[in-house]
C-alpha cells in the first residue's frame, strides 16, 4: 500500500489534492501504462478521472483487477454505445422543476447543492448531469421556498450533488438554516461518499452544524467494497452517531467489483462495525459509459438469495432499481 499521512491534513488540503492524471495513478500503482489506450483516454476526457489519495492509499499496488481501482479508472469500453443505456437514465431532466430541485418523489425534495465529488465513479449515473444549469445560489432560494410551500407534502430535504459535502460549512450552514424557516421541513437527509473516501470531512465544524439543527438527521453513505472501510471511516461515524445522525449505506452492483454474495456479506458486517445499517443495493443504472459494469437481473436475483441465506435480516440491504415515472424504487422480486 502508498503510504500517505493523511491524518494530518485537512478535508480541504485533501480535495485540494485529488489525483487527477490516469498516469500518476497508474505510476504509484505500479501498473502499465498500457491500461491506458486511445478509447480509454477519451473516456476521461468525457468523464474526468477524480480520486483523493487517500482512497489509492486502499488500492493493492500491481493489481489491475483491485475493486477499488475498477471503479474510478477510465476504461475503453466507456467509449461503447449499447442499447438500452443513456444520458439520462432515471429521467431527471422531467423532475427538474428549478435549478437545483429535483422532486421525483411526493415527500422528499432533492436539492443539487453542487456538482463537484471528491472521487469520480465510473458508474455515476449523474456523469452527464447538466449541474451548470443546476447549481442553487442564495437568490435561488425564494423560489424554492415558494416551490416547498406550494408542496405542502415535502417533509424530507436531501442533500445531493456531486457530493454535497465537498462544499464549506458555511455553505451548508447557509442552506440548512434556510429549510428550518419551513415548519413542514422535519427531516434534513445528506447523501455523500466523502465520508467514506476522506473521513476528515466530518470535522469538528461539521458536527456542530448538525448538532445546532432541531431537523431529524439522516446521513446515506456510499460504499460497495469492504475493502474502502478503515478506521478514520468508523471514527467519523461514531462522531456522527453521538450528534444523533441515522447512518445508513448504499451501494450498486457492479460486475468484476461486488458482484458476489461474501463480498457484499462482508460489507454488511464490516458497516455493522461502524454502526452503519445496510440501506439499498442498487442495480445498475443505465448510464451511457457504465454498460461493462452491469450484471442481469437473474444474476443479481441469486447474488441476494445467498445473501439472504447468510446474513440477519437487519444487515440486508433491499434489492431495488430506479425506474423513470416511478414514484418509488422498485424491488427487484426474488423468485
Amino acid at each position: 500500500m502508498i503510504n500517505y499521512l493523511f491524518q494530518e491534513k485537512n478535508w480541504q488540503s485533501q480535495l485540494n489534492d485529488l489525483i487527477t492524471d490516469p498516469f500518476e495513478l497508474i505510476s504509484l500503482l505500479e501498473l502499465s501504462p498500457e491500461q491506458l489506450d486511445h478509447q480509454a483516454l477519451l473516456a476521461n476526457k468525457q468523464f474526468k478521472l477524480r480520486v483523493p489519495r487517500q482512497f489509492v492509499e486502499k488500492i493493492q499496488i500491481g493489481n489491475p483487477h483491485d475493486p477499488l481501482l475498477l471503479q474510478v479508472l477510465p476504461h475503453h469500453l466507456e467509449m461503447q454505445a449499447l442499447q438500452g443505456f443513456s444520458l439520462d437514465p432515471l429521467g431527471e431532466r422531467d423532475a427538474n422543476a428549478l435549478p437545483g430541485i429535483l422532486h421525483k418523489y411526493k415527500s422528499r425534495l432533492l436539492l443539487t447543492l453542487t456538482g463537484a465529488c471528491a472521487i469520480h465513479c465510473r458508474y455515476c449515473f449523474r456523469r452527464h448531469f447538466p449541474y451548470q444549469e443546476n447549481l442553487p445560489k442564495e437568490k435561488d432560494w425564494l423560489p424554492i421556498k415558494k416551490y416547498l410551500l406550494e408542496h405542502p407534502d415535502v417533509n424530507e430535504i436531501i442533500l445531493s450533488g456531486g457530493d454535497p459535502l465537498s462544499v464549506s460549512n458555511e455553505k451548508l450552514a447557509r442552506w440548512i438554516q434556510h429549510f428550518e424557516e419551513l415548519s413542514q421541513i422535519k427531516t434534513l437527509r445528506i447523501h455523500s461518499r466523502l465520508p467514506v473516501v476522506i473521513p476528515q470531512r466530518i470535522d469538528q465544524d461539521f458536527l456542530d452544524i448538525l448538532q445546532n439543527t432541531h431537523l431529524k438527521l439522516v446521513m446515506v453513505v456510499h460504499s460497495n467494497h469492504p475493502q474502502e472501510l478503515d478506521q478514520a471511516f468508523d471514527d467519523a461515524m461514531s462522531n456522527l452517531i453521538k450528534k444523533n445522525v441515522m447512518l445508513f449505506n448504499q451501494s450498486v452492483l457492479l460486475k468484476g467489483i461486488n458482484d458476489n454474495s461474501l463480498i457484499l456479506s462482508d460489507l454488511s458486517y464490516r458497516l455493522f462495525h461502524a454502526r452503519v445499517l445496510p440501506y439499498y443495493l442498487h442495480v445498475l443504472d443505465k448510464v451511457s459509459g457504465s454498460g461493462h459494469f452491469l450484471i442481469s437481473d437473474i444474476h443479481a436475483q441469486k447474488i441476494y438469495q445467498a445473501i439472504l441465506k447468510e446474513l440477519p435480516g437487519y444487515l440486508v440491504p433491499k434489492l431495488v432499481r430506479e425506474i423513470h415515472g416511478e414514484l418509488h424504487k422498485t424491488p427487484l422480486n426474488i423468485f
